[in-house]
């Protein structure tokens, strides 16, 4: 496959410590469970990026950590800054955009997030201002653009069901087009968990 020019990945992700990560599913299997549950993702997080080559921006949500298995030779390492998730998502897009021409941003909870997605999301960008992938509860597990276009992250309610309809809208208003990824589904809770089955031993 050859290689994305001028394109990069963002990838968001929490600082896997105990008691800190996947809170909703903590409150039902425990700090443990969750820690592992969330260590399980990270790694078919890392598994799914590093199988596309573009250049990879990781964003660390507390510190940033270089001895981690995110190695420092296939990912830039940066701090995510203060803000809320709106403000965050824009500063790393704002930053990325200095160095390349199309940028798409995903978080690390998604066990279905593939190659083949994030391959059709930068040939989508091709041809198309913005590409989205819709999540099932409301939100978005990735979102590209090929400008750094600040007003999609305004006035969202992060969090809830709206997200995704809410940067739609705010995209129209842009008078830029766009292209729906195939819906897939975030681990929150104990029932997503267990839809998927993996096997943590």
């Amino acid at each position: 496959m050859p290689k994305f020019k001028s394109a990069a990945i963002i990838i968001f992700i929490k600082n896997a410590e105990k008691g800190k990560v996947k809170t909703r599913l903590a409150s039902t299997l425990g700090d443990d469970k969750a820690l592992q549950i969330y260590k399980a993702l990270l790694g078919h997080t890392r598994k799914t990026v590093l199988s596309i080559p573009m250049e990879r921006l990781l964003y660390y949500s507390s510190y940033i950590n270089f001895e981690d298995d995110w190695p420092a030779s296939e990912f830039h390492k940066y701090l995510q800054p203060e803000g809320n998730l709106g403000d965050r998502i824009a500063y790393a897009f704002e930053k990325a955009f200095k160095n390349f021409e199309r940028v798409i941003i995903v978080g690390s909870d998604c066990p279905t997030l593939s190659k083949k997605i994030l391959t059709e999301a930068f040939e989508q960008l091709q041809h198309h201002n913005f590409v989205i992938g819709p999540a099932q509860d409301g939100g978005y597990y990735l979102l590209g653009m090929r400008q750094f276009s600040p007003s999609v992250f305004e006035n969202i309610e992060w969090s809830t069901e709206s997200v995704l309809p809410d940067t739609i809208s705010a995209i129209k208003k842009l008078d830029a087009t766009y292209h729906l990824l195939p819906e897939l589904s975030d681990v929150d809770y104990e029932a997503d968990w267990e839809r998927w089955g993996w096997d943590l031993d």
